[in-house]
């Protein structure tokens, strides 16, 4: 077999392939998403309209959240980003399951009674709540089936105030599949038809660590964004991957070969926007995945996060485009080239210039585009960057 490479001349957007793939997003681009949180679901869901086949790899480390009481109780992966970014590529038309749908997004009030909540919960793996007897079968009894796992492991002093029932099916399919997260999502994604594929970026059931530039360590997602705790006194100078919650215990995750095949079918890489060290600094370190990205010739796009990132502080585009590449690197090999692991830039026009100041002369392509609208600001239009997207494929 012999393999070239082929450049083309690309319009930004480019009206003839936005309307090819409007008009059949079943043959749209395999577009891979490096990503986790909720920054990109907007943009997943309006992708939709494009492509069916945009692949999500999803952190599965993260330790606060809706996700953060299954962790301890079950000692497993987080799967509130994963199942967040199901829900945003789940079909939404009468052909999809919009009952099931319904299901998944629900949550349990956050003011009841545990009493009142078991209750609801018990109606739900009985087939009697509203939400389940609306799903038609055998789709029920595989979600009556998974609720009933969860509800027979689940810890006697487990609050479900707020919980999600995504979540709670996702955490009963992992104890039902010999703790394995894999089987439950494929089943899911088939549950409300995704349009696209979700991927948990590693099986490890780990969690992130960052040693800080003042010398602390700060183990745990949920204090290193800023949201559900104050933001770091100190700048994040090496983030890794832990063992568990209390004290250094830095370990690997292996990056599965069927992500890495995800990888060598996608048509364009996307490192997306959203929190920059937890969202998509974090699935970049299970060992493989900068191999896997430098072994492909295809366009390869950073897309860096709008508005306020606790997690970066003053640091400029240029500074996190510098990170980026150093964590692939590390991975990659030290003097993999540039052009390996990124070749385009994307940032909305008011994005001032000396945050990119440098950039050209590494040999990328900073791409300055109108991203931003009234209606979205600080955050991108969904349209406009899932158009810039394709018109890159």
């Amino acid at each position: 077999m012999t393999e070239i490479t082929i450049t083309r001349v690309a319009r930004l957007p480019d009206p003839f392939r936005i309307e090819r793939f409007l008009s059949n997003p079943k043959l749209g681009p395999r577009t891979l998403f490096f990503s986790g949180g909720s920054a990109l679901n907007g943009v997943a869901q309006c992708l939709k309209r494009y492509t069916h086949n945009s692949i999500h790899l999803v952190t599965p480390f993260d330790s606060g959240g809706s996700s953060q009481g299954l962790r301890i109780a079950f000692n497993m992966p987080a799967i509130g980003d994963l199942r967040s970014r199901l829900m945003a590529l789940a079909d939404e038309t009468v052909l999809g399951h919009p009952d099931v749908f319904r299901l998944f997004t629900h949550r349990f009030s956050k003011t009841a009674s545990q009493v009142d909540l078991a209750a609801e919960l018990e109606s739900m793996i009985a087939g009697t709540h509203p939400l389940v007897e609306a799903i038609e079968q055998p789709m029920r009894t595989l979600i009556q089936n998974q609720l009933g796992m969860f509800h027979a492991a689940r810890p006697i002093d487990f609050d479900l105030r707020g919980a999600s029932i995504g979540n709670l099916i996702l955490a009963g399919g992992y104890l039902n599949q010999n703790q394995q997260l894999e089987p439950i999502i494929f089943l899911v994604a088939k549950l409300v038809g995704v349009q696209g594929t979700v991927r948990a970026v590693a099986d490890d059931n780990l969690h992130l660590g960052a040693d800080l530039d003042d010398g602390e360590v700060v183990i745990g997602q949920h204090l290193l964004t800023g949201k559900e705790h104050p933001p770091l006194d100190s700048p994040i100078r090496n983030l890794f991957l832990n063992r568990g919650l209390t004290g250094k215990d830095p370990a690997e995750a292996a990056f599965p070969d069927r992500n890495r095949s995800l990888i060598q079918s996608a048509d364009l890489i996307c490192y997306a926007p959203g929190s920059f060290y937890t969202s998509l600094i974090a699935n970049l370190l299970p060992k493989g995945v900068g191999k896997a990205v430098a072994a492909r010739t295809i366009p390869k796009v950073y897309v860096p996060g709008t508005g306020q990132d606790p997690e970066t502080g003053t640091m400029s585009v240029a500074d996190k485009v510098q990170t980026l590449l150093a964590y692939l690197r590390r991975d990659a090999g030290s003097d993999c080239p540039i052009d390996r692991l990124l070749n385009f830039v994307i940032v909305d026009q008011a994005v001032p210039e000396k945050e990119t100041e440098g950039l050209q002369a590494l040999g990328l392509s900073v791409l300055r585009l109108d991203l931003v609208s009234k209606a979205s600001a600080p955050y991108y239009a969904p349209v406009p960057l899932c158009e810039t997207l394709v018109s890159l494929t």
